[in-house]
């Protein structure tokens, strides 16, 4: 197949299957961004550094700017809008709130879906384990101590 050639791709994005043909180059965050059109995850660097376009695949925190999307057919993949279930915030999204864990918002989605993966990772046992395995994600902003705060909180709640 030359590499110019479209690819059928079917990813699971916040539980709806969407069929796509894309080129292979294509990254995964451009798909969710432009074909299905689900913005909450941000363009930051697009080089890996910022954390803002980090989604959550099979569970596991993921850089979606570094990932082609053609990797990932078949996967289940959730973003910022697949976070909140029935109205109802995910208990990391209602800790961001309840301990101010934001400023201007647009590193937010990340970091949330960040704190998810490591959450569900088991990873988040200290203040130093969450500073560490979020500072991909650590905002210039001056959030980080509510994030940490934000992140303990739920993870206390868990145990």
């Amino acid at each position: 197949m030359a590499s110019n050639e479209k690819q059928s791709v079917t990813l699971n994005v916040n539980g709806e299957d969407h069929h796509l043909e894309i080129l292979p180059w294509v990254s995964l965050l451009d798909a969710l961004r432009e074909r299905i059109h689900l913005t909450g995850t941000k363009k930051g660097c697009d080089h890996g550094q910022c954390g803002a376009c980090t989604v959550l695949i099979d569970g596991k925190r993921s850089l979606s700017c570094l990932t082609l999307a053609v990797m990932k057919d078949g996967s289940e993949i959730t973003t910022i809008e697949g976070i909140a279930s029935d109205g109802t915030l995910h208990p990391v999204q209602q800790a961001f709130i309840d301990h101010d864990a934001f400023q201007c918002g647009y590193c937010t989605p990340g970091q949330i879906c960040s704190a998810i993966g490591l959450l569900n990772e088991n990873k988040a046992n200290t203040r130093e384990e969450v500073q560490d395995l979020m500072s991909g994600n650590l905002c210039r902003c001056g959030a980080n101590k509510g994030i940490i705060n934000a992140v303990m909180a739920v993870k206390q709640g868990m145990s």
